[in-house]
């Protein structure tokens, strides 16, 4: 028997009454609507859904072509030069990917890197003393204006939350109406074994809190702002 197992069984005792076995009370959904809100949408009309509901959430949204994609990083990284010396990238076969070997292996100075091999305290410090993190998503949810990233050893969780500026890059062909369609994708993933990842992320935009006088202020923890930049050809 599993830890999960015993600990339910011991809240079940500890109420009084049996465990709640979902076998004998399948869930029957009440509607459709996460298979079909924005369905049918283009990856255009996806891309501008996708658009607005980041603007709406403090995110500046770009665009740009897989051929602009090192032009677009360079002028996203010169505009934080001011307060940002250090700019890391993840450990990631995705660079080849999106032809960008050439740009990362001649940034000068030199990126630092979120690294497999190093310890977790190294990594952590990597992150915490970088300006500016650039990042690759998973997928780009056009309804809520949130990127998807699942954990792996090249681009670990501290990654995405302690650096000062974040970008992350996302294919325009990855842009998904909202999170049923990841999760489509993911939980596949994760019972095939095809996925191994100790969390996924579900990032919508730099943090930001209501709770001094109802005053909204961004980037009270976390990434003070955060770029998404859509190839828009991949």
């Amino acid at each position: 028997m599993t830890d999960r197992e015993v600990f339910l069984d011991y809240l079940a005792k500890k109420s009084g009454r049996p465990r709640h076995q979902l076998k004998d009370h399948p869930l029957v959904p009440v509607n459709d609507l996460p298979e079909t809100t924005l369905s049918g949408h283009t990856q255009d009309e996806l891309l501008e859904i996708a658009r607005k509901s980041s603007e709406a959430v403090h995110v500046d949204f770009r665009t740009c072509t897989k051929a602009g994609l090192p032009t677009a990083l360079d002028e996203f990284i010169d505009s934080r030069k001011d307060d940002s010396d250090h700019v890391m990238l993840p450990t990631s076969d995705l660079f080849a990917d999106f032809g960008l070997e050439e740009w990362r292996d001649g940034l000068n100075p030199p990126a630092t890197f979120w690294k497999p091999g190093a310890s977790r305290e190294e990594n952590i410090r990597t992150a915490d003393e970088s300006g500016t993190a650039i990042a690759f998503a998973d997928f780009l949810l056009a309804e809520s204006g949130t990127i998807t990233v699942a954990t792996t050893p090249g681009q670990g969780r501290a990654f995405h939350f302690l650096p000062v500026h974040y970008l992350s890059i996302i294919r325009k062909s990855k842009i998904l109406p909202r999170t049923r369609q990841a999760m489509d994708y993911y939980d596949p993933a994760l019972v095939s074994g095809e996925l191994k990842t100790s969390n996924i992320n579900f990032i919508t935009g730099p943090s930001n809190t209501g709770d001094i006088e109802m005053v909204i202020v961004v980037g009270v923890h976390g990434p003070l702002d955060m770029t998404y930049l859509v190839v828009e050809d991949m």
